[in-house]
């Protein structure tokens, strides 16, 4: 017989909204903390680099990544079935914040 309740609610929306505030919210404090010693605030090389701060740029990516993809992988299996469906959209929503969080990190 097909399950005709809804899969998830309003409410589980609104805790997974949370949890995903406070997870940017930790993880941007974390890797700020990091990445402090790395680059120079007032860094101007026009001529020999795309992004000023590069290092401190990829270096924040990557640890961003890595932390995103973990926690991907540990919500998926620790999360009953019902609410695992907005684990990927949570990622996508992350993915993009990654690198707006470059803009508070440089300023």
């Amino acid at each position: 017989m097909a399950d005709l309740s809804p899969k998830t609610s309003s409410n589980t929306f609104w805790v997974g909204l949370s949890l995903f505030l406070a997870f940017e919210v930790v993880v941007y404090n974390l890797l700020k903390l990091l990445t402090a010693g790395l680059g120079m605030a007032d860094q101007m090389q026009p001529e020999n680099t795309i992004v000023s701060n590069w290092v401190k740029t990829v270096v924040f990516l990557l640890l961003y990544l890595t932390l995103l993809v973990a926690a991907v992988l540990v919500l998926s299996n620790r999360l009953p079935r019902r609410h695992r469906g907005q684990v990927m959209g949570w990622f996508y929503l992350a993915l993009v914040m990654g690198f707006v969080l470059l803009i508070p990190l440089f300023t």
